[in-house]
């Protein structure tokens, strides 16, 4: 399925929830990625099908001159994973940032015969001692996923962020309710789904029935606006 703003900017798309967790399927995303509300640069959301059961989730968020003079930097992220009985487990996660005078690279590997979980390259020393696995325990791209899978009105999900040396509860709030939400020209019944133990770092998701990416990403950052990314356009892939 491909949605384009241009010829069909007058269509809804309406949450119903299926009762059920979805099948993973192949898609590209592209949004439009804003910082302080200001329009600055471009993301690509991409799930590609690997060998079974195994899978990887991209995203890249690439800023013109807004984004990178503000941000200072642009960022690859990729987490392989497989996925067996409804569970994403990372293999594999890599994290680039690229900016005019320097650049950093990451790459963590996940160890499920030990167990843990370790990263090397451009990290802090602490960040780069080995962590523990516990099942369940998920990068920041697969709990991206996981709200998509396991979104229903009023639901409370909690997740372990293991990434990037770091190891943090998330817990979020998805809202008893839809609401129409404007993105790309295109509208949308969706559910809000929000992090409640943030803290003065808020994250924001909203998720529509039969779209396998979220619609929208927003982080707060002290109760003000800062990375935005709004679907503009989605497709299945192979």
């Amino acid at each position: 399925m491909k949605t384009s703003a241009l010829l069909i900017a007058l269509l809804t798309c309406t949450w119903l929830p299926s009762g059920h967790a979805a099948a993973l399927t192949p898609f590209v995303a592209t949004y439009q990625a804003y910082n302080a509300g200001k329009l600055s640069g471009s993301a690509t959301m991409r799930l590609v099908r690997n060998a079974a059961p195994q899978w990887r989730v991209d995203l890249g968020i690439h800023g013109d001159r807004g984004l990178a003079g503000i941000v200072g930097l642009d960022i690859e992220q990729s987490t392989v994973f497989d996925a067996v009985a409804d569970r994403y487990r990372p293999l594999t996660q890599s994290t680039v940032r690229k900016a005019v005078f320097f650049g950093r690279r990451t790459v963590g590997i996940y160890d499920w015969a030990s167990r843990s979980a370790r990263w090397k390259g451009d990290v802090k020393h602490e960040r780069g001692l080995p962590v523990p696995l516990q099942d369940g325990d998920m990068s920041g791209l697969l709990i991206n996923l996981a709200v998509i899978r396991d979104a229903e009105p009023g639901k409370r999900l909690q997740y372990r962020f293991v990434d990037g040396g770091r190891v943090r509860d998330h817990v979020y709030e998805v809202a008893a309710g839809s609401e129409n939400i404007g993105v790309g020209g295109l509208n949308y019944e969706a559910m809000r789904v929000s992090r409640s133990n943030g803290g003065n770092d808020e994250t924001i998701l909203w998720v529509a029935g039969g779209v396998p990416t979220p619609i929208r990403i927003l982080q707060r950052i002290d109760g003000h606006d800062a990375i935005d990314l709004r679907l503009t356009d989605y497709q299945g892939t192979q």
